[in-house]
Protein backbone atom coordinates (compact mmCIF):
# COMPACT_ATOMS: atom_id res chain seq x y z
CA UNK A 1 0.00 0.00 0.00
CA UNK A 2 1.34 3.42 -0.86
CA UNK A 3 2.36 6.09 1.12
CA UNK A 4 -0.45 8.68 1.90
CA UNK A 5 1.18 12.07 1.40
CA UNK A 6 -2.62 13.99 1.63
CA UNK A 7 -2.26 17.20 3.71
CA UNK A 8 -3.97 16.31 7.31
CA UNK A 9 -6.68 18.95 8.32
CA UNK A 10 -5.01 21.18 11.14
CA UNK A 11 -6.10 20.53 14.50
CA UNK A 12 -5.59 21.85 18.01
CA UNK A 13 -1.63 20.45 18.23
CA UNK A 14 -0.97 23.34 15.48
CA UNK A 15 -2.36 26.30 16.89
CA UNK A 16 -1.34 29.34 19.46
CA UNK A 17 -4.02 28.96 21.90
CA UNK A 18 -6.22 32.26 22.08
CA UNK A 19 -9.23 32.66 24.85
CA UNK A 20 -11.85 32.24 22.21
CA UNK A 21 -10.58 28.87 21.94
CA UNK A 22 -10.33 28.06 25.65
CA UNK A 23 -13.68 29.44 26.77
CA UNK A 24 -14.95 27.14 24.07
CA UNK A 25 -13.84 24.35 24.97
CA UNK A 26 -14.19 25.12 28.43
CA UNK A 27 -17.85 26.04 27.66
CA UNK A 28 -18.29 22.21 26.38
CA UNK A 29 -16.37 20.72 29.26
CA UNK A 30 -19.14 22.86 31.69
CA UNK A 31 -21.75 21.48 29.83
CA UNK A 32 -20.98 17.96 30.19
CA UNK A 33 -20.33 18.34 33.49
CA UNK A 34 -23.35 20.02 34.46
CA UNK A 35 -24.82 17.08 32.71
CA UNK A 36 -23.17 14.80 35.45
CA UNK A 37 -23.89 16.98 37.95
CA UNK A 38 -27.94 16.77 37.12
CA UNK A 39 -27.14 12.85 37.67
CA UNK A 40 -25.92 13.74 41.08
CA UNK A 41 -29.17 15.60 41.63
CA UNK A 42 -31.26 12.77 41.08
CA UNK A 43 -29.64 10.59 42.72
CA UNK A 44 -29.97 13.21 45.99
CA UNK A 45 -33.89 13.37 44.77
CA UNK A 46 -33.99 9.21 44.61
CA UNK A 47 -32.34 9.50 47.99
CA UNK A 48 -34.72 11.96 49.53
CA UNK A 49 -38.25 9.90 48.19
CA UNK A 50 -36.67 6.32 49.47
CA UNK A 51 -37.14 7.79 53.07
CA UNK A 52 -34.47 9.37 55.96
CA UNK A 53 -31.68 6.56 55.75
CA UNK A 54 -31.40 7.21 52.14
CA UNK A 55 -31.46 10.67 52.24
CA UNK A 56 -29.15 10.96 55.57
CA UNK A 57 -26.49 8.71 53.50
CA UNK A 58 -27.01 11.25 50.85
CA UNK A 59 -26.33 14.20 53.16
CA UNK A 60 -23.22 12.16 53.92
CA UNK A 61 -21.63 12.04 50.72
CA UNK A 62 -22.16 15.70 49.45
CA UNK A 63 -21.02 17.23 53.16
CA UNK A 64 -17.44 15.51 52.48
CA UNK A 65 -14.87 17.26 51.32
CA UNK A 66 -15.00 15.68 48.12
CA UNK A 67 -18.79 16.25 47.95
CA UNK A 68 -18.28 19.87 48.31
CA UNK A 69 -15.64 20.05 46.18
CA UNK A 70 -18.11 18.94 43.67
CA UNK A 71 -20.65 20.82 44.59
CA UNK A 72 -18.47 23.98 44.51
CA UNK A 73 -17.27 23.21 41.17
CA UNK A 74 -20.91 22.34 39.32
CA UNK A 75 -21.49 25.73 40.61
CA UNK A 76 -18.79 27.08 39.07
CA UNK A 77 -19.68 25.75 35.98
CA UNK A 78 -23.04 26.67 36.34
CA UNK A 79 -22.49 30.34 36.26
CA UNK A 80 -19.82 30.31 33.49
CA UNK A 81 -21.68 28.23 31.52
CA UNK A 82 -24.46 30.74 32.12
CA UNK A 83 -22.14 33.49 31.59
CA UNK A 84 -20.62 32.61 28.34
CA UNK A 85 -23.77 31.53 26.62
CA UNK A 86 -25.19 35.07 27.05
CA UNK A 87 -22.00 36.41 25.63
CA UNK A 88 -22.97 33.72 22.46
CA UNK A 89 -26.24 35.17 22.58
CA UNK A 90 -24.25 38.33 21.27
CA UNK A 91 -22.09 36.89 19.33
CA UNK A 92 -25.63 35.60 17.43
CA UNK A 93 -26.60 39.17 17.20
CA UNK A 94 -23.53 40.47 15.38
CA UNK A 95 -22.07 42.05 18.21
CA UNK A 96 -18.73 41.86 19.92
CA UNK A 97 -16.46 39.79 17.62
CA UNK A 98 -14.07 42.63 17.51
CA UNK A 99 -10.75 41.31 19.13
CA UNK A 100 -10.63 44.01 21.87
CA UNK A 101 -14.43 43.17 22.74
CA UNK A 102 -13.48 39.29 23.12
CA UNK A 103 -10.85 39.82 25.55
CA UNK A 104 -12.90 42.45 27.60
CA UNK A 105 -16.38 39.52 27.45
CA UNK A 106 -14.35 36.72 28.17
CA UNK A 107 -12.24 37.82 31.10
CA UNK A 108 -15.41 39.26 31.96
CA UNK A 109 -17.09 36.28 32.18
CA UNK A 110 -14.24 34.58 34.37
CA UNK A 111 -14.78 37.17 36.81
CA UNK A 112 -18.22 37.05 37.02
CA UNK A 113 -18.61 33.55 37.57
CA UNK A 114 -16.04 33.75 40.20
CA UNK A 115 -17.69 36.26 41.69
CA UNK A 116 -21.11 34.64 41.31
CA UNK A 117 -20.02 31.42 42.68
CA UNK A 118 -17.75 32.97 45.70
CA UNK A 119 -21.14 34.58 46.69
CA UNK A 120 -23.18 31.60 46.30
CA UNK A 121 -20.49 30.46 48.77
CA UNK A 122 -20.62 32.96 51.25
CA UNK A 123 -24.76 32.52 51.07
CA UNK A 124 -24.80 28.66 51.98
CA UNK A 125 -21.97 28.98 54.62
CA UNK A 126 -23.70 32.33 56.37
CA UNK A 127 -26.94 30.49 56.80
CA UNK A 128 -25.29 27.14 57.73
CA UNK A 129 -26.09 25.21 55.00
CA UNK A 130 -22.56 24.32 54.16
CA UNK A 131 -20.28 22.11 56.61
Amino acid sequence: MAADNRPTSPHIGIYRWQISMVMSILHRLTGVWLSLGALALVYWLIAAGFGPDAYASAQVLFASWLGQLLMWSWCFSLFYHLCNGIRHLFWDAGKGFEIRSMYISGFSVWIISGLMTLLAILFVYQHGGGT
